[in-house]
């Protein structure tokens, strides 16, 4: 399994920007794809973004369409989640996570389609 840290969560006023960072410990992150979902107090962790294992394809949730992006640096193994015109319901505890299979030409939406997941990072966005 790929360990995954995030980082870059907080506290911010609506309509602000964050940038979520997911650090992965293994080499061989390069060649998987990769994926951002949320959990609200009380709901389900829900999809958010992924992106395959080398950029090439990415897909996102309709509620963030064109406010969000994803995007990875595998020189870094790491991925990021560009936030922007953030909304009270944007509120959640905000995971990666990551699926090893090797160089799949698809992203994938589901949670159970993922082996590594990563700690969670809190987003707070105030009205």
């Amino acid at each position: 399994q790929v360990q995954l840290v995030e980082s870059g969560g907080g506290l911010v006023q609506a309509g602000a920007s964050l940038r979520l960072s997911c650090a992965a410990s293994a080499r061989a992150f390069s060649n998987y794809g990769m994926g951002w979902f949320r959990q609200a107090p009380g709901k389900d962790r829900e999809f958010v973004a992924a992106i395959t294992w080398n950029g090439g394809s990415t897909g996102y949730a309709d509620s963030v369409k064109g406010r969000f992006t994803i995007s990875r640096d595998n020189a870094k193994n790491t991925v990021y989640l560009q936030m922007s015109s953030l909304k009270p319901e944007d509120t959640a505890v905000y995971y990666c996570a990551c699926k090893s299979t090797y160089r799949s030409r698809s992203y994938y939406t589901t949670v159970t389609a993922y082996d590594s997941w990563g700690q969670g990072t809190q987003v707070t966005v105030s009205s």
